[in-house]
């Protein structure tokens, strides 16, 4: 059976984070483009040899990715970052200039970091970073880009918050960087390594919907408990935040007792090439040639089935209204106003390579997710917003 989530007595701090405009961070890739190099990326990585209170921020959904706005320096400048469990550097120059000030130090060390539909190098610093009061870390590492690509306007980089083994060969002389949660962790300001994320579907561009919680989780953002899922030790999918789950749609089955990694830097639900074909056919979709995503008819949604995720002995289903991209964002990502588009789409390789399913925030607009580095585990819970028929 899934483990419950222990009751967590502390107060928290919220941060906010948002949505952003959909055309600004493409940076020429359709979204499926966008999703698929990151993917590509993803799964490149199995080759590689390489007791005290919660905090919250808001995050704004970007339509693309969440951001938050984050300080850094000594007075702050403040950057608004892609908030991404699939890396672990943070880093930040991509649009704004890093602004040095008192507590600026140079590490001299280069950094690079590629995430397959983008990549930045630069040089290291140590800076005080400011997420909120009292969300205010010492010395944390943080890349200054001296080029970057992928990333535009109003994006100034990312925070990376995956595990922290993902940081290994992206600085020079460094075996690993601690993350932002791991020094929260060690300078006192949290207890317990987990960070919360609560995003809400949204029929619009860009609006401030979700919350990150560092050291524990926000109660009032999810419904019934949390249910917890160990860290797949299949490689590369568990060198991410990965999980070994089933998938099914109505009564076919999609993907079998298979690993793949739950990712707030991707967009869509991927799975890989076989499943997918499996979920077109029991869909009857047909392929859309100008956004790449799978289109149905309205007597096609009518008759849509749930695509349950079972993991751990707990099944969390995307309805019919969850695999569907919000219309009144069709015109955004190239489709036609009166488009049906599922969010579902293709991973770019068949199943059997280790990571067989991407779970992207168009599945976390649906549930409250907790990622528990010190207990090496997911977990999920229902949320007001697992039913919506926002979209």
């Amino acid at each position: 059976m899934a483990s419950p989530i222990l009751d967590i007595t502390e107060p928290s701090f919220n941060i906010p984070i948002s949505r952003l405009p959909l055309d600004t961070p493409l940076s020429g890739f359709t979204l499926l483009q966008h999703d698929q190099e990151r993917a590509k990326y993803l799964l490149s990585r199995g080759n590689d040899p390489l007791e005290k209170r919660t905090a919250s921020i808001n995050v704004t959904n970007v339509g693309t990715t969440y951001v938050a706005s984050a300080g850094v320096g000594t007075p702050a400048t403040t950057y608004s970052l892609l908030i991404d469990t699939g890396s672990s550097n943070t880093w930040v120059g991509a649009s704004k200039k890093y602004v040095q000030t008192s507590s600026s130090k140079s590490t001299g060390n280069s950094v690079k970091v590629t995430y397959g539909s983008g990549s930045f190098s630069g040089t290291e610093y140590t800076d005080t970073v400011t997420l909120s009061q009292p969300l205010v870390i010492r010395g944390q590492s943080i890349g200054v880009a001296a080029n970057s690509m992928g990333f535009s306007a109003p994006l100034d980089g990312i925070l990376g918050i995956g595990p922290v083994g993902l940081t290994r060969g992206t600085v020079a002389n460094t075996p690993t960087v601690p993350t932002v949660t791991d020094n929260l962790k060690s300078q006192g300001t949290i207890s317990t390594e987990v960070i919360g994320i609560s995003y809400e579907p949204t029929a619009s561009g860009a609006v401030t919907n979700g919350e990150l919680t560092f050291g524990g989780v926000d109660s009032t953002k999810y419904t019934g408990s949390i249910s917890y899922n160990p860290i797949t030790s299949t490689s590369p999918a568990g060198l991410y935040w990965g999980i070994n789950q089933n998938i099914q749609y109505g009564s076919t089955t999609v993907l079998s007792s298979t690993a793949g990694i739950v990712d707030t830097g991707t967009t869509l639900v991927l799975l890989a090439t076989d499943a997918f074909q499996r979920y077109k056919t029991a869909t009857g979709a047909t392929r859309d040639s100008n956004t790449g995503l799978l289109t149905i008819t309205n007597a096609q949604y009518n008759a849509l089935k749930n695509l349950d995720f079972s993991a751990n002995g707990v099944t969390y289903s995307l309805t019919p209204n969850a695999q569907i991209w919000p219309r009144t964002l069709n015109t955004a990502i190239g489709g036609t106003a009166s488009g049906i588009y599922l969010v579902v789409s293709d991973l770019g390789s068949h199943s059997g390579n280790g990571l067989d399913f991407i779970m992207g925030y168009t599945f976390l607009e649906r549930f409250y997710s907790v990622y528990d580095t010190t207990n090496k585990r997911v977990g999920f819970a229902t949320t007001k917003y697992t039913t919506s028929t926002n979209n």
